[in-house]
């Protein structure tokens, strides 16, 4: 099926799970329950939030169905974990880049699954670690929620030092009409240089104009900046390519521990991802916008709106 045209946008890369199976030219899989820091040469565990999935590419966790990709978190021991997923990412495990963007609009239509304990996302990371360590280096969140909280949808931007000092601005978009995340809603962002801007079904739910970088570390940790002369230059960290995401997980210390009422298997259908440049391209970065910076008096690592 051929995408329909977006006003002052070109298509430039999508999937619209037409076939009988993952592309694999388009999408590889994380796999496990964890994953090896070299820059600390350890073993973290549930992926450094404590998560209970171990990750397959098996079609009980992974699948396309009806024209969609699902996802499937399954309540099935393996490997000492008590349940199984999929988490899909346009990079592969060995680095090479599938796909990345640099600025676009990214758009992705989904039914996402609720209860407490489950932790849907859509995300997106940057190929390189060009500022330092997560999250200096930036994460940026279309969608995630909050498990037993079907009603909101979160838009996220992480940044700042390298863990655990990293910084957190969240929006929390409610749903109107009593509609619920396992209806079909359309996530995307749009990012230009110096501001990011994320809707819910083409309302505007929240825009980003601050944000900053530091690559300072002591013994492999963060240090938050003193001054502005110690910050990356701006628009840092979110001018560099970034990849795609998408998974399941389960329990962790975001979303909690998962109880009798959450229902699996628990199912993330995704119709399509859809990526974007802009029409005439893009302008030089705006000026940051207003915000409190980490030396000044008011400064928090998290803030929530």
């Amino acid at each position: 099926m051929k995408p329909p045209r977006r006003k002052g946008w070109t298509l430039v890369w999508h999937d619209e799970f037409d076939g009988s199976e993952v592309d694999r030219g388009k999408w590889d899989f994380d796999l496990g329950n964890g994953f090896f820091d070299y820059r600390h040469h350890t073993w973290v565990p549930g992926w450094g939030n404590e998560e209970l999935q171990y990750y397959t590419q098996d079609p009980e966790n992974v699948l396309v169905r009806d024209g969609c990709l699902v996802v499937r978190a399954v309540k099935a021991p393996l490997h000492g974990c008590g349940y199984t997923s999929a988490r899909l990412k346009t990079r592969r495990r060995d680095g090479t880049v599938l796909f990345a963007k640099l600025y676009g609009r990214i758009e992705i239509r989904a039914r996402v699954p609720w209860g407490k304990g489950l932790w849907p996302a859509l995300w997106m990371l940057p190929v390189e670690e060009s500022y330092g360590g997560w999250a200096a280096s930036g994460e940026i969140d279309l969608m995630e929620i909050v498990g037993e909280r079907p009603h909101e949808v979160l838009n996220s931007l992480h940044f700042g030092s390298t863990y655990p000092l990293r910084s957190l601005v969240t929006t929390t978009h409610a749903l109107p009409g009593g509609s619920l995340v396992s209806d079909w809603h359309t996530y995307a962002v749009e990012w230009e240089p110096g501001e990011i801007r994320f809707y819910v079904d083409e309302v505007q739910t929240c825009t980003y104009t601050h944000w900053w970088s530091c690559g300072l570390q002591v013994d492999g940790a963060g240090v938050e900046p003193r001054k502005a002369a110690e910050l990356h230059p701006w628009p840092a960290p979110f001018d560099r390519p970034f990849y795609l995401v998408m998974n399941v997980a389960v329990g962790g210390n975001f979303p909690g521990l998962p109880d009798a009422q959450t229902r699996f298997p628990a199912e993330l259908v995704v119709d399509y991802v859809r990526v974007y440049d802009k029409v005439g391209g893009y302008g030089p970065p705006r000026p940051r916008g207003p915000g409190v910076m980490p030396w000044q008096k008011g400064h928090v690592r998290e803030r929530r709106f």
